[in-house]
């Protein structure tokens, strides 16, 4: 018997289309705009592009705790929607879906849906669910943001 998700989501509306909201997350260099500063992530291996098979390789976390993890895409929808699973890395697991729904020509919600399982299973969410949570919420208050004004000046 596995242990249930975690679900965390983020939830906008942005006001530009699906199509322009999603071609800025095809866009190369979006991860990188979408990392924020305070975030220690290092790029070691970008993706060639969102479809799916394709995989980033990122080094996350603080030194001396730094360690790899590998996502693969899945799930691509042009226009709509793209998800992150993960291969391997920090998390026991982790899928991260990116949708982005019209609410009009002009505007549409862009959600992010976080699926994941800490290590360590109940202790875990215990001694760190808190945290996880609290920094997901920041993380995409920035990322929401900088999408908004990205698609506003294209």
């Amino acid at each position: 018997m596995g242990h249930p998700a975690s679900v965390f989501v983020a939830s906008s509306r942005i006001e530009a289309p699906a199509e322009r909201v999603f071609a800025f997350h095809e866009a190369p260099g979006a991860l990188e705009r979408l990392t924020p500063p305070w975030e220690p992530v290092e790029f070691v291996e970008r993706p060639a592009n969102i479809k799916d098979g394709a995989r980033a390789v990122l080094r996350v976390g603080p030194w001396p705790f730094r360690m790899l993890w590998i996502l693969e895409h899945r799930g691509y929808v042009a226009g709509r929607e793209f998800s992150d699973v993960q291969l391997s890395g920090p998390f026991r697991s982790w899928t991260h879906t990116h949708r982005m729904t019209p609410l009009s020509p002009s505007a549409c919600t862009l959600e992010d849906r976080i699926e994941y399982e800490l290590p360590f299973g109940a202790p875990g969410d215990l001694l760190g669910g808190w945290y996880v949570q609290r920094k997901l919420k920041r993380l995409f208050e920035f990322r929401h943001r900088v999408t908004a004004q990205a698609v506003r000046e294209s």
